[in-house]
């Protein structure tokens, strides 16, 4: 692998701590018209990492951040990783009790928070006693004060950095606790097999497409900044503005998930020659279409990686090399090969090794694998069993190592690269007075790979509308989770014990697909 590799790096806070003295002046981050050097951001970062410990922030503590992209995202995450705290992103278009939830349950004693979040944060404060302050990020300079002290961080590998949340089978997301080597450890394994299926050269200006508040956004960013490369950030991704960009700073990177990609071939179509210096596009969230990538191929004209894998496994176990993105191609249906020193194996349903070609469920073995579920021994011992993440997707891996993803044994809908749990939005829909019970599932969509569809069984004598649902959940659940449309039945299909036959009501949908999610 050659390029921009630095093998000594292995925390975030070396990172900046070794391109703010080495590359002071190499532009960092650009964030609309604002740019921030390594050596800006590397003395910021100490201010901000200072004035944690002023407001009584000690290792291990959860701070929070509630806003849109911005540089102050990644100046708060290396302060974070200067002072031992542990960065909580919160994904700003959750509603209040989703917010609510995350911040009470990480504990977070500091909160980081755009103007148009403050009102909320301080509602929601008066409930959570261990908030001790929340910081409006416009008035983060005054806060941050001016002593910029280098610390002199003297945290590991294992020690944690980062707290995401994610979908949970309770209807609460669960926070994965991630230490720093979830970050490096596949680089570093590239790095030494010699393989640039995602690699980085030191002229390299790359665009943080997935928001920070999703592994796959925070995975990226700190890939390129420990590459010590110009990181390109946006608050809101909207497509022809993403294309603009791209034009117009010269981007050669970018991590997207499809839908995104997507955006940027919208009217008015975009020209190849936007994108002369674009040479690598990194996808993920879900399965890309023949048909798109198709259209991405003559548009963009240049290379794809996919990569799969879930927040529990620090964003990336497996990965398509761009070598096997040809249309029509025997591997277009794969999600990719495990990087070096990544294992896959897959069960059948009494937990034995099946054979290639087999379906079964997916099962993950990673030197990026999560710490644990945050406060939740139970559920990260049934994820995490003997060192093998337990994933709840059913695949199967074909004779030369290529794993097929085919469809979900957990029940989870990913909708544009969000990922909802049906838990969250039964819950939410049965709340209604004239709803007895409601079942959830995904089902696809050209645009945004799957929707959700949901099925309501009234209660007796009530009617119910959609127009009434879709009002009712506005203020219940993020806009994302809301179904795209319902169905009134009688009853929900159920087996013996009771349990929703949920890949029953699916299988219209899917019955004419040969992969089962989208």
């Amino acid at each position: 692998m050659t390029g921009a590799f630095y093998p000594q790096l292995r925390t975030i806070h070396d990172v900046i701590a070794h391109h703010g003295r080495e590359h002071a002046d190499h532009v960092a981050i650009i964030c609309e018209d604002r740019r921030l050097t390594y050596g800006e951001l590397h003395n910021l970062s100490n201010r901000t990492a200072n004035a944690m410990h002023r407001s009584g922030v000690e290792a291990g503590d959860r701070v929070c951040f509630l806003g849109k992209e911005s540089e102050h995202y990644y100046d708060i995450l290396f302060a974070c990783a200067k002072a031992g705290a542990v960065l909580t992103p919160v994904n700003w278009r959750l509603k209040p009790a989703e917010i609510h939830h995350i911040l009470h349950d990480s504990g977070a004693t500091l909160l980081f928070a755009d103007d148009e979040f403050l009102d909320m944060a301080a509602t929601l404060k008066e409930d959570l006693p261990r908030l001790r302050r929340i910081v409006p990020l416009p008035a983060i300079a005054d806060w941050r004060g001016t002593d910029d002290t280098e610390l002199h961080a003297v945290f590991g590998e294992e020690h944690p950095v980062a707290q995401v949340y994610t979908s949970g089978t309770t209807g609460n997301p669960k926070g994965a606790v991630l230490a720093h080597r979830s970050f490096f450890a596949i680089k570093h394994a590239l790095a030494n097999a010699g393989l640039d299926w995602i690699d980085w050269r030191p002229e390299d200006v790359s665009l943080i497409g997935i928001p920070g508040f999703h592994i796959g956004g925070l995975w990226w960013a700190v890939q390129g900044f420990g590459a010590g490369i110009t990181m390109v950030s946006v608050p809101v991704f909207a497509g022809h503005k993403v294309v603009r960009l791209v034009r117009d700073l010269g981007i050669t990177t970018a991590c997207l998930v499809p839908a995104q990609m997507q955006m940027m071939l919208a009217p008015p179509r975009p020209r190849r020659e936007d994108f002369s210096a674009l040479r690598k596009i990194v996808y993920g969230g879900s399965p890309i279409s023949e048909s798109l990538l198709g259209r991405c191929i003559e548009t963009f004209d240049c290379e794809f990686a996919q990569i799969y894998g879930l927040t529990e496994c620090g964003n990336t176990a497996v990965c398509l090399p761009p070598a096997q993105h040809v249309p029509g191609g025997p591997r277009m249906q794969a999600a990719g090969m495990p990087y070096p020193g990544v294992e896959v194996k897959v069960l059948d349903d009494d937990g034995e090794p099946v054979g290639p070609g087999v379906v079964g469920e997916v099962c993950l073995r990673s030197p990026a694998l999560m710490l644990e579920y945050w406060g939740l021994p139970e559920a990260t011992a049934s994820t995490v069993v003997d060192g093998w993440l337990v994933t709840g997707d059913a695949g199967y891996v074909d004779e030369e190592g290529f794993l097929f993803i085919r469809d979900r044994v957990k029940d989870t809908i990913i909708v544009a690269g969000e990922n909802v749990y049906p838990a969250e939005i039964e819950n939410a829909v049965a709340a209604h007075e004239a709803v007895l019970e409601a079942a959830a599932v995904g089902v696809p969509n050209e645009h945004w790979g799957e929707v959700v569809h949901c099925f309501v069984v009234p209660r007796q004598g009530e009617t119910v509308t959609t127009r009434q649902l879709v009002a009712f959940l506005r203020n219940r659940i993020a806009d994302f989770k809301i179904p795209s449309s319902f169905e009134l039945i009688d009853t929900l299909p159920r087996n013996p014990s009771g349990k929703i036959l949920r890949r029953e009501l699916r299988e219209r949908f899917w019955q004419h697909l040969d992969r089962r999610v989208a």
